[in-house]
């Protein structure tokens, strides 16, 4: 059964490999009625596109190979396995019959043993009774007579009994002799072969998974051979040929230039072929044939249109001329100036203390914020799943009114779709904030400084970038800049952060194991270590501790051994 799973990945790595290679192949194919298609006229495209056919063969020959193997191996090999365990199966029911066999013989040897051994002492007990009646003066002759005949009675149902406990030993000494030196080695021999013609088999599997793989070598080694004969059928001579009749130019080289002798008043005469001849007159074109007709000289970028005019042209550039008029804006240092006094909603380590949870989970340790985060991303998901779900299935009760108009009203259903509308779109907003937290988690402090940095260079670049957008009248001074750079309203996450009372302790600990802490929000403890609780487990499996008035942090809960003050406000005693 393992070397049929085997089997069953490799022909599904075949299968998959083959897919892979024929949409590889059909990837790079040349599309109809595509550009693509003038490009297979040279000798190297052309052997390229034999090589994806070749590529393509050879995908099919893994697809025979993955084929072979499911009829030859997985298929036998798993109707065989039925097969032994059918036999298997037979061969231990012998052996659990043979073995209830034994001792349902050994249970009849007990019981024929405990009645002789009854039927003895009950002779014994008949034969005393005799005797001492026998011995009695006073006991009738007939009371005597009854005893004795009692004491025989009993002498041969114990001799009755002997008989029957000897013939059932012999019985079962034979039946044992025959149990461990003829059916149960007659058992064993029979699995022993099915054993090994299971090997065997398994044997002939694995030469028939080579010779799968062998068959189709030939076939594989003749697509290899026709890549090599489309490679070594690319004439760069050809191609390089074509490449110049579709590129070629038709310019004709320049003439050339006749010695201008500016030492005598004469008219300068121009070469006709040279270079400078286009910039005559325009009344001489040169003439070249065919194709080359308007074409560019190599080697130059081709024509762009012509500039426009400068800014001296326009009549708003002429000196005490009307300006045009510009559109009414409202500055952006309003707007930043709005934004920037408006105090945004990020939670103090205070409020932290007294038990109000931020929405991104930044009072609890790394981890236990990732997984929170993590929690509140698939709830979100699920969320918007639902809500999909039902837009659905309100979208189709609409199409069902459209159509059958005496069904309902198709207007009915238009509000409750915007509202789902909305609360998709609401859903989806929450799950990139939470994903951002994700992705990046420093601690509350690092964010508003980072904010508050990012602000800064946001306005200083507004400033600098686009002065006539901060003022009305479009002056600007660099004195104005500096004023609007240095222009951050005070705010009050510093004061947050200043001057807090530490948590007073409420019990101390004991480090029963060492604990690297090597996140944020996590302290480093030694095996042994007493520390001081300043905040119990609040079911997230982390405890707060402090060793100083300047180190404390969180420790998982299962590493220290707690002992609460029972006079601490909230405090529970546990260990």
């Amino acid at each position: 059964e393992k070397y049929i799973k085997f089997v069953k990945e490799r022909t599904e790595i075949e299968l998959s490999y083959a897919k892979q290679l024929r949409n590889l192949s059909k990837k790079y194919q040349p599309k109809k009625n595509s550009k693509e298609e003038e490009e297979y006229r040279y000798t190297s495209t052309r052997a390229f596109l034999a090589t994806l056919n070749e590529m393509n063969d050879y995908a099919g020959q893994h697809e025979v190979i993955s084929e072979n193997m499911t009829s030859l191996i997985t298929g036998e090999l798993t109707r065989y396995v039925q097969e032994l365990k059918q036999e298997r199966k037979s061969h231990f029911h012998d052996g659990r019959k043979a073995q209830q066999h034994i001792e349902t013989c050994w249970k009849q040897l007990e019981a024929s043993k405990r009645r002789f051994e009854r039927d003895c002492k009950e002779a014994d007990r008949a034969q005393q009774y005799f005797e001492k009646m026998d011995a009695d003066i006073n006991v009738t002759k007939a009371d005597v007579e009854k005893a004795r005949q009692q004491a025989q009675l009993r002498h041969q149902m114990a001799e009755d009994s002997k008989a029957e406990y000897s013939s059932t030993l012999q019985k079962f000494n034979t039946e044992q002799h025959d149990h461990y030196y003829t059916h149960i080695p007659n058992i064993f021999q029979k699995i022993q072969e099915m054993e090994e013609r299971r090997i065997v088999r398994i044997g002939e599997s694995m030469k028939t998974f080579a010779e799968v793989d062998r068959q189709v070598i030939p076939i594989i080694g003749k697509c290899l051979d026709e890549i090599t004969k489309a490679a070594e059928s690319i004439d760069h001579k050809n191609d390089s040929q074509l490449v110049i009749e579709a590129f070629k130019s038709g310019f004709e080289p320049p003439g050339d230039i006749d010695f201008e002798d500016f030492t005598q008043p004469m008219k300068r005469t121009v070469s006709e072929s040279s270079l400078s001849n286009s910039r005559g007159d325009g009344k001489s074109e040169p003439k070249f044939g065919g194709k080359s007709k308007g074409k560019l000289w190599p080697f130059i970028k081709k024509n762009k249109p012509p500039p426009p005019p400068p800014a001296s042209a326009s009549p708003s550039a002429v000196p005490n001329g009307p300006q045009s008029p510009k559109q009414q804006k409202e500055p952006l240092s309003h707007r930043f100036n709005e934004f920037m006094t408006s105090k945004p909603k990020i939670h103090c380590f205070r409020s932290l203390k007294r038990g109000v949870r931020p929405e991104d989970f930044s009072n609890l340790p790394p981890e236990q914020r990732r997984k929170k985060l993590q929690q509140k991303v698939d709830e979100l998901n699920k969320d918007i799943q639902k809500e999909m779900d039902q837009r659905d299935a309100l979208t189709k009760m609409k199409d069902v009114y459209i159509k059958n108009p005496q069904m309902g009203d198709a207007a009915s259903v238009d509000h409750r779709l915007a509202e789902l509308g909305q609360n998709i779109e609401k859903l989806r907003l929450e799950v990139q904030k939470f994903e951002v937290w994700e992705d990046c988690s420093p601690c509350l402090k690092c964010l508003v400084t980072q904010a508050f940095s990012l602000l800064r260079r946001l306005v200083a670049i507004v400033a600098l970038y686009f002065p006539l957008l901060s003022s009305p009248d479009g002056s600007y001074t660099e004195e104005q800049s500096q004023e609007t750079e240095m222009k951050v309203p005070a705010t009050e996450f510093d004061d947050e952060f200043d001057d807090e009372e530490p948590l007073p302790t409420i019990g101390t600990c004991k480090a029963l194991y060492t604990f690297e802490g090597q996140n944020e929000g996590t302290i480093s403890v030694a095996e042994g270590e007493m520390l001081y609780v300043i905040e119990e487990d609040k079911g997230d499996g982390w405890t707060r501790i402090r060793r100083n008035e300047d180190e404390e942090g969180y420790v998982p809960t299962s590493y220290v051994e707690v002992y609460l003050d029972k006079n601490a406000k909230g405090a529970m005693t546990y260990i």
